[in-house]
């Protein structure tokens, strides 16, 4: 067996001990479960993107939304609050 030694946040740390202790793991099995998976996958086995409201082409379309409301040419609409 190798050790392998990583540098992770504290809370996270401690959020994902949790976590793997009401999975009935401890953190070298849960990291040995997603290395394995890897291996089997030839890959991260989840997504990894990031979030599409940050991308260039929304980020461009908000900017040019702002400065047509600084110019006065957008509607300014309010919530309509629906009691039920």
């Amino acid at each position: 067996m190798a050790n392998l030694n990583i540098r992770v946040d504290d809370e996270i740390k401690k959020q994902s001990e949790q976590i793997f202790a009401e999975l009935g793991l401890n953190t070298s099995t849960a990291v040995n479960i997603f290395l394995k998976q890897v291996i089997r996958t030839n890959g991260i086995p989840f997504a990894v993107q990031a979030d599409p409201f940050y991308s260039v082409e929304n980020q461009a379309h908000l900017i040019a939304a702002s400065e047509r409301m600084e110019r006065g040419e957008g509607k300014v609409r309010g919530l309509l609050e629906v009691d039920e």
